[in-house]
């Protein structure tokens, strides 16, 4: 694949362009295939949640959007099915309420999409990728790459919650390479640094524009939160001490029972987990898995810290101290390879805390890419400047104090829709989605 362009180097070629957009969307195709296709008909019209669609709707949610951005927005073309737009408005039905709509079958939702993505390659062939800001760098055609990948990612999760035998396989990480961390935290001095981006050609709207943040100094984990670290703030009576929680987590706690981060459970004295259908003990240094932003804002008050800010994590992910450039991941401008970050499902598991040096920032922070989403502080809200892009659903109407940040990517997330500028929300009781954390303190 073509390098992704950075923010200092000259505009590729349409040909290099077309070859971009062409294997991002056939690499998000693949996994689509992989997920769906792993599982029975009748597992994909399940609801295996009601926090999450039957795996039929997101497989032709995708080709739905596809259709609306790439053969309407671009093309100009009719709708093929308008009688099914309504049922794959995310915003229309709720996830819970999906099973009971006249949803395609499996085989139709398959030649929906597939009837799509052949259009989408005869007009990715014939169209110009300049003259207006959907077209520009073929940002919508890898506006719908991310998508689909974003949308395998939700699929990932609907597999890790389904019961039965497992369907997914994967090898396992290496072991580190090289020696550990030779310290546990590192400190980032304070000052100025460039947070988002006005040059990422597939950035989406609410990691724009490129503005000037000012951070004080901070402390930060060279890793994230291991299990073995998080087991002792249950040991320690964590799930069952107020001190620690805020108001708002200590009541969904009590509520619904909580005492472990989800799919782990105590037997026969052993912490053990569920994992894609396998369940065996947890491993005490991967980071921690399946927990909400409540509960790793208390492990963080409960171990004398914090959770970093999103300016700091990204300060911690991007700012090269010797040259004061914001880089686009923290080893510098290069994309992603299997040596520097656990990504695009490569793996089904976290890699060990302090794994990949050769990804680290020039400080010397590991894992910020890939192995867990990492819960911060902050709300998600819009950076100084901010334009909804190409619609309002995506970003704008989430604003606020009800969904927090996380950064950095797991290893469900393609590299495609990960970078040091990538922005993700949830709500702080989201448990099922793939994120941990690391804390830190001022300096």
């Amino acid at each position: 694949m073509t390098a992704s362009p950075s923010a200092d180097s000259a505009r590729p070629s349409p040909a290099a362009l077309r070859e971009r957009a062409f294997t991002a969307l056939t690499a998000a195709r693949a996994r689509t295939a992989l997920l769906t296709d792993a599982v029975s008909d009748r597992d994909l019209i399940a609801q295996h949640s009601p926090l999450m669609s039957p795996l039929v709707w997101d497989l032709a949610h995708i080709g739905n959007q596809e259709e609306l951005w790439l053969l309407r927005n671009v093309a100009g073309h009719d709708s093929l099915h308008p009688e099914i737009d309504p049922l794959y408005d995310a915003f229309q039905h709720p996830r819970a309420e999906r099973p009971k709509l006249p949803l395609l079958g499996p085989e139709q939702a398959r030649r929906y999409a597939a009837e799509v993505r052949g259009r989408v390659f005869d007009l990715l062939e014939r169209t110009a990728l300049e003259g207006s800001a959907l077209l520009d760098d073929g940002f919508a055609f890898g506006m719908i790459a991310q998508h689909e990948q974003q949308h395998d990612e939700t699929m990932l999760i609907t597999h890790q919650l389904r019961s039965g035998e497992p369907v997914l396989t994967a090898p396992d990480p290496d072991p580190p390479q090289g020696p550990p961390p030779a310290v546990t935290e590192v400190l980032l001095p304070g000052g100025p640094f460039t947070m988002g981006t006005s040059a990422e050609p597939w950035s989406l709207d609410n990691e724009r524009p490129a503005h000037t943040r000012e951070v004080g100094a901070f402390r930060i984990d060279t890793a994230p939160v291991t299990n073995a670290a998080y087991q002792a703030f249950i040991e320690d009576g964590g799930y069952g001490d107020d001190r620690w929680w805020a108001p708002e987590g200590w009541d969904q706690i009590h509520r619904h029972g909580i005492e472990a981060p989800l799919f782990w459970r105590r037997e026969a004295g052993q912490w053990l987990r569920r994992r894609f259908g396998v369940t065996e003990p947890v491993p005490a240094d991967e980071p921690v898995l399946h927990v909400s932003w409540y509960e790793a804002d208390a492990y963080a008050r409960w171990a004398g810290r914090r959770l970093p800010t999103e300016a700091e994590w990204e300060k911690a992910a991007r700012h090269d101290p010797a040259t004061g450039r914001s880089t686009r991941y923290p080893w510098g401008d290069a994309d992603p390879t299997p040596e520097r970050a656990n990504l695009g499902q490569r793996h089904l598991r976290p890699a060990p805390a302090g794994s990949y040096p050769a990804g680290a920032s020039p400080l010397g922070v590991r894992q910020l890419i890939g192995d867990v989403w990492e819960w911060t502080s902050s709300d998600f809200l819009p950076y100084p400047g901010f334009r909804a892009f190409p619609y309002r659903e995506y970003s704008e109407v989430f604003f606020g104090p009800e969904h927090k940040v996380l950064r950095g990517g797991s290893f469900a997330v393609d590299p495609v829709a990960c970078r040091g500028t990538f922005r993700n929300w949830d709500l702080p009781v989201r448990r099922q989605i793939f994120s941990g954390f690391r804390t830190a303190r001022d300096a």
